[in-house]
């Protein structure tokens, strides 16, 4: 099919692709605790019915999280395979009074699609959809899509089913849409990531609550220490001074400052912390990050000394650091800075290795004509970003010979994991008419 003709069948099938990403969207599959599994069961069940309009063969798979989908269409001979990737689980919705709709009910505005997960990934499960239906019959490639459902939760179970379903998984290219763009309007590889380490720091000074009156001054309280103890972490600048943690350059793509401010909603006068350039410190740098405080809140605070007060950590690592060791870095270091002899616990609370993407196969230079192409002849940026996706390194462990290539539905706009998610709905078809482009260039054989 001619480069005009695919992009009239992608245009085709977006009406139908809205509809059912809409659907998808209804399905609130959260894969933490204290949600509603069952839900995991409609969406992944939702998913299969859809790969099985596309004609592949599908298989509902678990290894003790949410439910994986897979489905399989065989190459032709001689022609590649490519494992399409996505995740349908969703994040929670926080505070539904910070969103302007129903976290789960899609709306359009402004040429926006609301909704949580709308964009994160679900849309990206659906570009896989409209490239296998665009291309319907003439598909020139073998393809595997792999539909996980725990991706939100740190991907617990996914080696174990890539290890148990490694023959029906095995591919040449692996696409994993779930990332970013650089802009609206320029697209982007994704060629590095952070890693994470998230643990659970305690406190304790205290065998109960004591009268501040009494005992205060010479006693300590558990959440003064706790904060005395999280302020070491950080040097006057705001770096992270962590011995043992690994930091890095990374390409000086230019990302001014106000652009920054505004797409993180910093607040008039607040400032930067650490130093280097801000793709550094977003991308190769390790960042620390206080994201929970057990205390008590301020209205039901008595006049008493806080025996015990805790915090939950997100320690995000550069690439080619390990979660293991830096978590033992981490440990260390709150070990060393107990403040006034203060009994300090961490515990570990999840983790996901930081990846780098090779970039030097043909197949991926494959990848970059098809994006610039889909949009008119913009050079795609090769980006880092400071997230995770647990997939990424571990499709890397499992499938060592494949090309990787990490795109995105989303852009700076989307505010993935907050409040009001959305799609950019023209960038989405950007992203759909890539992938037919790409599996379709995937199958000429790569230059020797």
């Amino acid at each position: 099919m001619r480069e005009k003709q695919l992009r009239a069948a992608v245009d085709r099938e977006l009406p139908a692709a809205r509809k059912d990403l809409e659907r998808l969207v209804r399905i609130p599959g959260i894969a933490f605790p204290g949600f509603d599994p069952a839900q995991l069961d409609r969406c992944a069940d939702a998913v299969a019915e859809l790969l099985r309009g596309c004609g592949l063969a599908v298989e509902k798979v678990a290894a003790g999280g949410g439910p994986a989908v897979i489905g399989v269409r065989p190459a032709p001979p001689g022609a590649p395979t490519v494992l399409l990737y996505a995740h349908y689980d969703v994040q929670p919705p926080g505070d539904a009074g910070l969103w302007d709709s129903d976290p789960f009910e899609p709306v359009e505005r402004d040429g926006r699609l609301y909704g949580r997960g709308a964009a994160d990934d679900k849309a990206g499960l659906m570009a896989h959809l409209v490239a296998l239906r665009a291309l319907g019959d003439e598909l020139p490639v073998g393809v595997v899509v792999f539909v996980e459902g725990e991706e939100e939760n740190g991907s617990e179970s996914l080696p174990e089913l890539l290890a148990r379903h490694r023959d029906a998984l095995r591919a040449d290219v692996v696409v994993i849409a779930d990332s970013i763009n650089w802009a609206i309007g320029t697209p982007a590889l994704t060629t590095s990531l952070r890693g994470i380490v998230n643990c659970v720091v305690t406190v304790r000074t205290l065998r109960e609550a004591v009268y501040s009156g009494l005992y205060g001054g010479p006693v300590p309280d558990a959440l003064t220490a706790l904060a005395h103890l999280l302020a070491t972490c950080h040097d006057a600048a705001g770096n992270v001074v962590v011995d043992g943690l690994v930091a890095d350059t990374a390409d000086q793509l230019d990302l001014p400052d106000d652009r920054l401010r505004a797409e993180a909603g910093m607040v008039e006068g607040v400032e930067f912390i650490g130093s280097g350039s801000l793709v550094d410190r977003l991308w190769t740098r390790p960042a620390l990050s206080v994201i929970g405080i057990d205390a008590p809140s301020v209205d039901d605070a008595a006049n008493a000394l806080v025996p015990v007060a805790r915090a939950k950590l997100s320690l995000r690592l550069a690439p080619g650091d390990d979660p293991d060791s830096a978590f033992a870095a981490l440990r260390k270091h709150c070990a060393a800075h107990r403040p006034w002899g203060a009994s300090v616990t961490v515990e570990f609370a999840g983790a996901g290795a930081p990846s780098r993407i090779d970039t030097s196969s043909d197949y991926y230079q494959v990848a970059r004509s098809a994006l610039r192409d889909a949009w008119d002849g913009v050079e795609p940026a090769e980006i880092g970003i400071g997230g995770s996706i647990p997939a990424i390194s571990a499709f890397l462990a499992e499938f060592p010979g494949a090309t990787v290539v990490v795109t995105g539905v989303e852009d700076p706009q989307t505010h993935a994991h907050g409040p009001n998610e959305s799609l950019h709905l023209g960038e989405f078809a950007r992203v759909c008419l890539a992938e037919v482009l790409l599996l379709t260039g995937l199958a000429q054989p790569p230059v020797a």
